[in-house]
């Protein structure tokens, strides 16, 4: 089984090297200057406090070409940006865009790469001092540049949009193509001004927005489209409300405290945070704002806010209770809800806002297309302290570290990975205790298991891997950059804690808890044991043979990366990792098959791929040779003659003599909870024998000794 397992994988391997040189990748080496400018003949120097280079033309400036990640990062749903590189004249004309790097599952599969390529070709001319939104109807194209959606990965292509425009915005800015450089101080509320005021007065004050369509309106807006004839208006029914629909800003007193009354306004401002704002969207009519469909931990994807370029959503977490509409006059509203704008959003009060309303019709299985209305509103200046310009704030914002405010975007996924590491490291800390306790661990052991397959790797996707060793690797010969590694909070958090415990336990911390297909492989064995499934063991001569296989791949993947890093990591895919972690085996189908293989394997033998092919395990097997502790306890009895650890390490790292190596040991601490059972181990049976005797004994004397009761009373 052990030669021809590997003699597979490695044929399977060698498939989907094969196939990923035919993945989407940006890797390779390109001239990319005439699809990004191509007016321009050359690259020039880099433009001083903002990360852009400037381009040539017969030798002088023509523009500046920048990546999107550097100015503008925006998380899509994967979690991670859509990095694209951007050209821009000297007249804040965009000239050309390129998608560079995405972790979008849904653009990997079912939806061609060139999808994409033809959705950024669409921003080619558009301007800095444009307004451009995603799927807009024709009816409001006043003001307004439309760019078509693509159907099925509409959030995906919003922030693509809005990567593009925001990114090019802050370079327009910084050079001077657009006035002001520096950024204002965002208008404060004036707490101490309240005015009463009905439904009616605040509606004439211009407060709150409003956006009323009717059916046939909305029919119109698909006019032309493959929605067209879905959901016709009937005849007559033209001139219906499809939806009225109003929104206020809540922080100003005067509109806050009119509209919810005393109790609710002062219990919505307690609960928000500094530099939150709360916006109340209120609507009557056919179509909900929210939608039937909407799921917890999802986001409210019928509504966007638009202010100063940005384009924010809500998530689940946003959403409080409208209770009540307290202003005299106003309207019946059914649906009511108060939405909070996080302190990340970067809300300023003092500027026009826009709440924009997408209408959705299903025209296939998985297709849909979509309609967009919007409006407008802004508070009054008498209600807000508005400061001057600050003419530096622009540049030191710009000056800020980015992976600062990726960090800052993260904190949630922060805290619960720390938590996991702390209660993991508190099981090592305490292991002596635990397993003595063999029920108790091995619930914690399970239970973190399935942590590490769901949040560590499915949610959080941060699945480590051999090519961020070859990265680090090459970063020490040639640009070595902290701010590289903390962009990506997560996966920096995880190496450091790999870090510490290779020096104090060994590489198995990082295999046996941490790694995601790891922990899959492992579940699967448990459950293939309590199932009775047939394992089939390796002889240990063989066994300890194949270990040198995933130290021969690490090998290989080394050499292949002095000469190109693109080259290795796309070798590196003879770790499944990115096909059943990161995109959850949504794949082609040679790559979901080797991921299955060897998960299916893993049944049969615990932990094949770990064992003997995983070039990660070699590459932090090698600086786990210095650890400065040794945790796991044995008895000089342990090989000589007990074999019984050894015969029943599922990963095989015991030696027939009693030896653990450490370099193929999971930590899994098994063989501490024999070393301590003393009905199983037999130098701690001696032990307890020996105890039982001596107790019995020593109850015998005790017997012998004691007088009897009668014979003190006589």
């Amino acid at each position: 089984m052990g030669k021809i397992g590997a003699w597979v994988v490695s044929v399977v391997a060698l498939l989907m090297v094969s196939l990923s040189s035919l993945a989407y990748s940006q890797d390779e080496p390109r001239d990319w200057l005439p699809e990004v400018f191509p007016e321009a003949d050359a690259v020039g120097e880099a433009v001083e406090g903002v990360e852009a280079v400037t381009v040539l033309r017969d030798g002088e400036p023509a523009g500046y070409v920048f990546e999107t990640n550097d100015i503008a990062p925006i998380p899509a749903y994967s979690g991670h940006p859509v990095n694209m590189r951007v050209g821009l004249d000297l007249e804040g004309r965009i000239t050309g865009v390129q998608v560079l790097e995405h972790s979008e599952p849904i653009m990997l599969v079912g939806i061609p790469e060139s999808v994409l390529d033809d959705f950024v070709a669409q921003y080619h001319g558009k301007t800095v001092q444009q307004k451009v939104r995603v799927g807009l109807s024709r009816k409001q194209r006043e003001g307004v540049e439309r760019v078509d959606a693509v159907s099925g990965a509409t959030v995906t292509v919003v922030v693509m949009g809005e990567g593009i425009m925001r990114s090019a915005r802050r370079v327009a800015r910084h050079v001077g193509i657009l006035s002001g450089g520096g950024i204002t101080e965002h208008a404060r509320v004036r707490d101490d001004l309240f005015e009463e005021a009905s439904w009616s007065e605040l509606r004439e004050q211009g407060v709150i927005g409003n956006l009323y369509l009717t059916r046939g309106e909305v029919d119109d807006a698909f006019e032309g489209t493959e929605a067209e004839d879905v959901d016709p208006v009937p005849e007559g029914a033209e001139d219906e409300t499809f939806i009225d629909l109003y929104f206020a800003y809540l922080n100003v007193p005067t509109i806050g405290r009119n509209l919810l009354g005393e109790r609710q306004y002062d219990d919505l401002m307690e609960a928000l945070g500094e530099d939150e704002h709360a916006l109340a969207i209120m609507a009557d009519g056919r179509y909900s704002f929210k939608g039937s469909g909407f799921v917890r931990g999802g986001i409210y994807d019928r509504i966007l806010i638009h202010h100063e370029g940005r384009a924010d959503q809500f998530h689940d977490s946003d959403m409080r209770r409208l209770w009540g509409i307290e202003a005299d006059g106003a309207p019946t509203l059914p649906e009511r809800d108060i939405f909070i704008l996080r302190e990340a959003s970067r809300f300023d009060p003092g500027k026009p806002w826009e709440l924009e309303l997408l209408v959705r019709r299903q025209v296939g299985a998985l297709d849909t297309e979509f309609a967009s209305f919007s409006s407008e509103v802004q508070v009054p200046e008498r209600f807000l302290d508005v400061p001057e310009p600050a003419a530096d704030a622009m540049a030191d914002e710009e000056n800020a570290p980015l992976w600062v405010s990726v960090w800052e975007d993260r904190v949630l996924h922060i805290t619960v990975l720390g938590a996991g590491l702390g209660v993991l490291t508190a099981i090592l800390l305490f292991q002596d205790w635990l397993v003595r306790r063999p029920r108790l661990l091995h619930v914690l052991r399970y239970g973190f298991l399935i942590y590490t397959v769901v949040f560590i790797g499915w949610y959080a996707l941060a699945q480590l891997s051999v090519v961020n060793i070859l990265t680090f690797t090459n970063a020490l010969f040639t640009d070595f950059q902290w701010s590289t590694f903390l962009m990506d909070p997560m996966m920096f958090i995880l190496w450091s804690f790999v870090a510490v415990t290779l020096l104090l336990w060994g590489r198995g911390v990082f295999c046996g808890w941490l790694c995601p297909f790891g922990a899959m492989q492992e579940l699967i064995s448990a459950v293939a044991r309590k199932l009775k499934v047939p394992q089939l063991s390796v002889p240990f001569m063989l066994h300890e043979r194949l270990w040198a296989l995933k130290y021969i791949i690490l090998l290989g993947l080394f050499a292949v990366s002095l000469q190109s890093l693109g080259q290795a990591e796309r070798y590196a895919e003879v770790e499944p990792f990115k096909t059943a972690v990161l995109l959850k085996f949504q794949r082609e189908w040679g790559f979901v098959l080797y991921a299955g293989l060897l998960l299916a394997i893993s049944a049969f033998n615990h932990k094949f791929y770990c064992r003997y092919v995983c070039p990660l395990g070699a590459g932090l097997a090698i600086p786990a040779r210095i650890r400065l502790f040794d945790w796991l306890r044995r008895h000089k009895e342990c090989g000589k003659p007990c074999q019984i650890c050894a015969h029943e390490c599922e990963i095989g790292a015991i030696h027939p003599d009693g030896r653990i190596n450490p370099n193929e040991c999971h930590y899994c601490l098994d063989c501490q909870v024999t070393y301590y059972d003393d009905r199983k181990c037999p130098p701690m049976v001696v032990q307890r024998k020996k105890r039982e005797k001596a107790s019995r004994l020593s109850s015998k004397a005790a017997d012998e000794q004691r007088i009897p009761v009668t014979e003190m009373a006589e």
